[in-house]
């Protein structure tokens, strides 16, 4: 088998719904399995995929192990020569697939691949290609200077050689996997990602970052931005560098600026709305119990050539158009003033969307 999709779960049931629906687009022409790990949890994601995805492997966690363990256990029944780590808040291209097996193929020596990320709104994700985030790199980005510990270097279109890529979305033989351990399972959620990509590096692989693919990643939908996400964080950050670097008072200082952080940030983020004033809904079926829901007035359109008027929620139907003609779109369309995006899965009666990696999703049902 050439390729095992491995997508770990927890409590995100319609984004995973959405995120299968594109996976199978992409997999139609290679040999592929996908395996979902379910951490527990408590909405229905597992009759879900019971019911739409019967040949999808199903693994039920009766706890929420975390996302290093959840990963190892899916890899540990993938039979495919790559695996792509995928989070389950994320939409491939129709071609994402197809054009990483050409491109790893292609490539001796090779680590990790990550592609180009972009968020709900269309935005370019910068964590898709960082460098080590060595003690003095981090406490600069801690103190708002980014400049070394994203590459960029490697332009957001090309292709190149990087150190550090996000969890979201890893591509690797399963052979490099296994011969680095895995996921370390002593972080169970962030920073696992960071040293997978380092412990690669420095087993004398190359790690890639691919621009000529994007994906969108729904940030934050399997927790939220507050002091329990911060403690976690920088308490992953003290693992990793307690394993990878001497230890030293600079270091020392570093952790504790980051695990302060995590006390201010006392109080949840708030919402943070976005004003729409109208609803253009890019479909060949004009659903009366959508359009009721939308923010009025609403226009039914056919060509995504038609022009959009800012502060305005775009609505993409998946029955019309396919992922990768969305994604293009997606990031014209975001140049414009507060435009907000929603997608329509093939075969459902529920549009979703986010806005920012501080909330939670949107999910509309009609």
């Amino acid at each position: 088998m050439k390729l095992s999709v491995i997508i770990l779960n927890y409590n995100v049931r319609y984004f995973l719904e959405l995120c299968l629906k594109s996976v199978q687009e992409a997999i139609v022409n290679i040999d592929a399995e996908i395996i979902v790990i379910d951490n527990n949890s408590q909405d229905d994601s597992c009759a879900m995929v019971k019911q739409l995805f019967p040949t999808v492997k199903l693994i039920e966690n009766n706890e929420n192990s975390g996302f290093s363990n959840g990963n190892n256990i899916g890899v540990a029944h993938a039979k495919g020569d790559y695996l792509c780590i995928l989070n389950p808040d994320t939409v491939v291209a129709e071609d994402t697939f197809t054009k990483l097996i050409q491109y790893a193929d292609s490539k001796e020596n090779l680590g990790i691949i990550g592609c180009q990320l972009i968020d709900g709104k269309g935005q370019f994700l910068p964590e898709s290609k960082r460098n080590v985030p060595t003690p003095k790199v981090s406490l600069m980005k801690m103190l708002g200077r980014t400049k070394g510990y994203y590459a960029n270097d490697v332009q957001i279109e090309s292709k190149g050689k990087v150190d550090i890529l996000v969890g979201a979305f890893m591509w690797l033989k399963k052979d490099v996997y296994e011969a680095v351990g895995g996921f370390d399972e002593a972080y169970f959620m962030y920073g696992e990602d960071i040293d997978l990509s380092y412990k690669v590096v420095k087993a004398g692989y190359d790690n890639y970052y691919y621009g000529d693919t994007t994906i969108i990643h729904f940030k934050g939908e399997s927790t939220l931005k507050d002091a329990k996400y911060a403690k976690r964080f920088y308490g992953a950050m003290q693992i990793f560098y307690k394993k990878h670097f001497k230890q030293n008072l600079f270091f020392n200082v570093i952790v504790w600026l980051g695990i302060k952080l995590a006390y201010v940030m006392s109080k949840s983020p708030e919402t943070l709305e976005t004003t729409t004033k109208r609803s253009y809904v890019y479909s060949k079926t004009r659903d009366q119990s959508l359009e009721k829901q939308l923010p009025k007035p609403v226009e039914f359109l056919d060509s995504l050539e038609d022009k959009i008027e800012t502060h305005s929620m775009v609505v993409y139907d998946f029955n019309m158009l396919n992922t990768t003609t969305v994604i293009r779109d997606m990031k014209q369309k975001s140049k414009q003033e507060n435009i907000v995006f929603r997608f329509l899965p093939k075969n459902s009666k529920f549009i979703i969307g986010s806005d920012s990696a501080l909330n939670r999703g949107k999910v509309l049902h009609f």
